[in-house]
């Protein structure tokens, strides 16, 4: 009979039957076990011995899950697994193990396809006024294949969206396959160690936008004019991103009429964000409104609220929930919903990414 440390080493960690996944450790000593799976908050899980020297532990999951974790020793400091090869960044210098639960896959849309035409991508930098901390900003701006002007999406933490999320790709696929009309984007870094303060419903940000990111994108974009269709353009953004792009959104709907809010930060620090007051209000112009969110996000709870909110306003709200957690890895396999319920042809309804 196989055992489960001889499937380990032969399949990898962590053991997978259908809607369980086994952590496996070999070693003197326990390991402790945190992820996605517990929204990265409490105490890691330590690995119960199973037989001398092997400790385990098990999940549940849903079987379309992707999750990300990390393992710990005793004192807090992370180890290797080595039976999971598969790392990637947590975008704090440092990386995560991931797997996938059996039905769930990454989206092929961020891959490069062949025969598939290409937009460009541009480094800018843009002096920030009082606007924003430093006197510059590093802005990437994304022209799509097409000499038609378009619509312009905004997209913080525009560098985590371009190199992690790989942006680009996914918006040349689902042009490509007549999914989404063409739209440009204008990728803005955030301020590093002010990020918080400058995503946390800032009207200097939505400021800086307007008075110099717009004008570099029409310097250097072809764009279509936001004073002929009023709310052509979008916004995107995930976790405090998420809430500036819904801040950003109510406060000039006539310039940003589409937000994408990838699992937004509208209620945290046990405080809900001004976002709800202002989403209760009478707009200028109805939104058009996507959220998406993990399930075992904490952040769900203010999704699931903000919805009804939006939608009694008069907005054009959707929310949705997918398995899988706060990471760009999954806001890389779900921001293509967010895309074409906003920029699609309407030659197409949602299909698999």
């Amino acid at each position: 009979m196989t055992t489960l440390e001889q499937r380990a080493r032969e399949e990898g960690t962590p053991v997978i039957d259908g809607e369980t996944a086994t952590f496996v450790w070999r070693g003197r000593k326990p390991v402790s076990v945190a992820g996605d799976f517990m929204d990265w908050s409490g105490e890691p899980i330590p690995l119960k011995e199973v037989a001398p020297g092997l400790w385990a532990h098990t999940l549940t999951l849903p079987r379309d899950t992707y999750v990300e974790y990390v393992l710990q020793d005793a004192k807090g400091r992370r180890v290797r697994d080595p039976l999971n090869e598969r790392l990637t960044s947590n975008g704090f210098g440092d990386f995560n193990h991931y797997f996938h639960m059996p039905e769930s896959r990454p989206t092929p849309l961020a891959l490069r396809q062949r025969g598939v035409p290409r937009g460009t991508v541009t480094r800018h930098l843009v002096e920030t006024h009082e606007f924003c901390v430093g006197p510059q900003r590093a802005v990437h701006l994304y022209a799509p294949p097409t000499s038609e002007p378009c619509p312009l999406v905004v997209v913080f933490d525009g560098p985590d969206y371009l190199r992690r999320s790989k942006l680009p790709s996914i918006v040349d696929n689902l042009v490509a396959q007549g999914r989404i009309r063409p739209i440009a984007l204008a990728m803005v870094a955030n301020g590093g160690s002010a990020r918080t303060v400058e995503y946390s419903c800032s009207e200097a940000t939505v400021l800086f936008l307007l008075d110099k990111i717009l004008p570099l994108a029409r310097r250097e974009l072809n764009l279509l004019d936001e004073t002929r269709e009023p709310g052509v353009h979008g916004v995107l953004g995930s976790s405090l991103g998420g809430l500036i792009s819904l801040y950003t959104g109510l406060r000039a709907p006539h310039v940003f009429g589409r937000v994408l809010s990838q699992s937004g930060a509208f209620s945290v620090w046990n405080r809900d964000f001004v976002v709800f007051d202002l989403a209760r209000g009478a707009s200028s112009r109805p939104l058009d409104v996507w959220m998406d969110c993990g399930h075992i996000e904490a952040l769900v709870e203010g999704n699931e609220r903000m919805l009804p909110v939006l939608r009694a306003s008069g907005h054009r709200a959707e929310y949705r929930e997918y398995h899988g957690g706060h990471n760009y890895s999954a806001w890389r396999d779900n921001v293509w919903r967010g895309l074409e319920w906003l920029f699609g042809t309407g030659k197409q309804g949602l299909r698999e990414g």
